[in-house]
């Protein structure tokens, strides 16, 4: 059960990035719509609403959950980089898979949501100095992190799901 739900392995943070490394991040996040539509091409509306694993959720759910985990965390790393250590607030998630949104609304409206915001933080990101990544924030999840620590924990977390529905399909 756990490599189907964790089909890339558990989160593991670097302590510090190194700009080229910082850079294959911020690259990875700009590929991530295309990655999504990919894996995405082949399913029908029916096939988008089986779960990925027995409880979870379906491939729509997955998606509209990747479209509004990263609206939260763009917030977040916004208040990062202009407030002193920020406390972001989180989001019952699973009762936002719930939501009519979730059901009714086709997964290209999130996946165009992904693609504008993903440009928008890999520009805001790419326009701040080196130093801003070292600010920090606290989450309730994860306690306090580096703006480094999340633009990976933001990567991984969209190829994870990805990996999720792409095991849907094999």
């Amino acid at each position: 059960m756990e490599k189907i739900r964790y089909p890339i392995g558990q989160f593991v943070a670097k302590s510090a990035l190194s700009v080229e490394e910082r850079n294959k991040c911020l690259q990875g996040i700009s590929d991530i719509a295309k990655s999504l539509r990919d894996v995405l091409k082949d399913l029908d509306h029916e096939q988008l609403q089986v779960p990925y694993r027995p409880g979870g959720w379906t491939s729509q759910q997955v998606v509209h959950h990747m479209a509004d985990n990263d609206i939260n965390a763009y917030l977040r790393l916004k208040r990062a980089l202009t407030e002193d250590e920020p406390v972001a607030s989180s989001y019952r998630e699973d009762l936002f898979a719930e939501l009519s949104d979730y059901r009714d609304v086709p997964v290209q409206v999130s996946i165009a949501l992904l693609e504008s915001l993903h440009t928008r933080l890999v520009a805001l990101l790419r326009g701040g100095s080196q130093n801003a990544f070292n600010r920090q924030f606290s989450t309730q999840a994860l306690g306090r992190i580096s703006i480094d620590t999340a633009l990976q924990r933001f990567l991984w977390h969209n190829q994870h799901h990805i990996a999720q529905i792409a095991s849907i399909i094999k």
